[in-house]
């Protein structure tokens, strides 16, 4: 099961949330059908949606996160909630897969640098938060590292990853590390903290070694002494429905309700998130055209 976890250090001035998002990873891959190029930019996207998610304070607040780059994978899209469950899409899941000299596949090459991370907050009350930061490297990491320095000046480093099977392609771990610096913090933890921070091995090789989610935090965040915020399961959520989409045809003017119609006599309606496909009969329309009235 899925969880992500939030620490502290006992002087608050560090916090780190760790991740492990394996099966959500596994899910999105699943539903999408992903290259290996798509499944690890889409996997580390849906990492960082939980835990950017679940710093959320409002209970009710939503997260989006858009990543545009130009490449072969079109726009890269994550919504998440305060719970950390999140869903998405990527407009071309089959986007081809090229790799570094060393193996590794080559995110960059399939994201493209040559545009934006969009990230919108909505907190249920007022206007939402809308940032929006060039690409840095289309690594997505750094990526959302230089969102928080450029839009919200809090120094942060983040750590995402998946690691796929070599013979199936399959999602084997996918998760991530999101380490903040608070107001306050002395140069000496500072210090630390960068010391730390360079001699970490990629989180899918520590999840690889079995290393838990709070392992990970204290590892991060060694020599300091670490506090338990959270601990909860996370899960990947679509939450659509018939009943939500009945109630979006009811917005539609008759004659655009209508024209939803194709020549085999239905409405098609595929959801974006998990791929489920809802048939709408002429009967059923004029049913919901009935109703509106």
């Amino acid at each position: 099961m899925d969880k992500i976890i939030r620490t502290i250090t006992s002087d608050g001035a560090v916090t780190a949330a760790c991740v492990d998002c394996s099966d959500i990873v596994f899910t999105a891959q699943g539903l999408h059908k992903t290259s290996p190029s798509a499944t690890a930019a889409f996997g580390r996207l849906l990492a960082a949606g939980s835990l950017m998610g679940a710093n959320l304070k409002q209970s009710k607040a939503k997260l989006n996160l858009s990543i545009k780059g130009g490449g072969p994978i079109g726009t890269v899209f994550v919504t998440g909630d305060s719970n950390g469950n999140v869903r998405g899409y990527v407009t071309n899941p089959d986007c081809p897969t090229e790799y570094y000299n060393n193996g590794k596949l080559n995110v960059a090459k399939a994201v493209g640098k040559d545009g934006t991370l969009g990230v919108i907050r909505d907190y249920g009350t007022g206007e939402p938060y809308v940032g929006q930061v060039p690409l840095v490297s289309g690594e997505i990491a750094e990526d959302i590292t230089n969102y928080f320095a450029v839009s919200e000046q809090i120094p942060t480093v983040c750590a995402l990853g998946v690691l796929l099977d070599k013979v199936d392609e399959k999602v084997l771990f996918a998760g991530g590390l999101l380490i903040q610096l608070l107001p306050g913090a002395f140069e000496d933890t500072i210090e630390k903290l960068e010391k730390n921070i360079s001699n970490l091995e990629p989180i899918t090789t520590m999840f690889a070694k079995g290393m838990s989610i709070l392992d990970i935090c204290k590892t991060a965040l060694e020599g300091f002494e670490v506090e338990v915020l959270d601990e909860f399961p996370v899960n990947y959520v679509c939450g659509c429905s018939r009943e939500k989409i009945e109630s979006y045809f009811r917005g539609l003017p008759e004659e655009e309700l209508r024209a939803c119609i194709g020549e085999n006599g239905k409405a098609e309606v595929q959801c974006r998130f998990c791929n489920k496909n809802y048939s709408f009969t002429e009967d059923d329309i004029e049913k919901i055209i009935k109703n509106k009235k």
